[in-house]
């Protein structure tokens, strides 16, 4: 759990995830046929877990075959690159395949000011030009905006002030999955 000193609040329970994940996977299906046009893209760090589950869920769930999963680290893309006092930890890029002509589909766990999808956005280039971007996040906090960016694909909107902190806790590296509001 969290510490003594925070306030938290529940927005999604195990249940509530795994069915918002199930209704993100289907919209995926509509928009993406067979996928055989399409790329799926983790932003790293946490967007990792959110592709796998998805990408995993689409192969077993519904027989999607030959899914391609990537995973794009944008730590050096970023705008507040240099800006922090204890130096940053890169995470790994593992993409082996083309985006060129592709449809990608950036997926990452909370949509805040919109900076880590500006960032996937010019570190994707080095791996071609993509025909389409859609960007799919399991919390989109719609008004902290920074950027005009907004997801093709939510979870859940959530309306949080910025001394909150949404925290997205998955099974495979949290011991849960929940999605909390927590109060800094």
């Amino acid at each position: 759990m969290l510490g003594n000193d925070m306030s938290q609040k529940v927005l999604l329970n195990s249940k509530e995830v795994n069915i918002t994940l199930h209704r993100l996977a289907c919209q995926l299906i509509e928009n993406h046929d067979d996928f055989s046009e399409t790329v799926l893209i983790g932003i790293q760090p946490r967007g990792k877990y959110l592709a796998d589950r998805l990408a995993k869920m689409l192969s077993d769930d519904y027989k999607i075959k030959d899914i391609q999963l990537g995973h794009l680290d944008i730590t050096f893309f970023r705008d507040d690159f240099r800006r922090g006092d204890k130096p940053l930890e890169a995470n790994t890029t593992s993409i082996n395949f083309i985006v060129e002509d592709k449809n990608v589909v950036f997926i990452d766990d909370v949509l805040y000011t919109g900076r880590s999808i500006r960032s996937a956005l010019t570190a994707i280039q080095s791996f071609g030009r993509p025909k389409d971007i859609e960007l799919l996040t399991l919390i989109d906090r719609r008004f902290s905006r920074h950027l005009p960016i907004q997801p093709n694909y939510r979870g859940r909107q959530v309306d949080a002030i910025d001394n909150q902190k949404v925290i997205v806790k998955w099974q495979e590296n949290d011991g849960e999955d929940a999605v909390y509001l927590v109060d800094k």
